[in-house]
């Protein structure tokens, strides 16, 4: 039996901008891009999407009511250490575990959604340290 091996297996490197664009729609593109479902030849099983650099995610748009009415909780571990926050407070503090959050939610639970998180890259500013692999501007409608 045959094993199909795909013909471009190139993964590219893409900047998405966050200004201005709500965040599920940014997640949705990202995700996609990540899982590699723009190809003309996905394959669900290999990983042959794009990384993904996100500039200015401190000011990615969250629409209605959610920046006070979303609420994002971790836990330490330890009794009494279940930790909330609002999502007002979660872009002002670290905007880019916003992104990462929306996204990881929706790549593949498992062995093979954690061998794509390392394909995102997310930065609060304008700059990164990306420009040597030259990637090409994505435009969110």
């Amino acid at each position: 039996m045959k094993t199909f091996v795909p013909k471009n297996d190139e993964q590219n490197w893409v900047v998405v901008d966050a200004a201005n664009v709500p965040l599920g729609r940014l997640a949705t593109l990202i995700a996609s891009r990540i899982r590699g479902k723009h190809r003309p030849d996905f394959t669900p099983n290999i990983i042959q999407g794009d990384f993904v650099v996100v500039v200015n995610a401190a000011q990615v748009v969250l629409t209605g009511g959610k920046l006070d009415t979303k609420v994002y909780t971790r836990y330490s571990g330890y009794q009494g250490g279940l930790k909330t926050e609002t999502a007002r407070v979660a872009l002002q503090k670290h905007p880019e575990r916003v992104i990462e959050h929306a996204v990881f939610g929706m790549l593949p639970k498992g062995r093979q959604g954690r061998a794509m998180h390392g394909r995102l890259k997310v930065y609060a500013g304008e700059t990164h340290p990306h420009i040597a692999q030259k990637p090409q501007r994505l435009e969110v409608r």
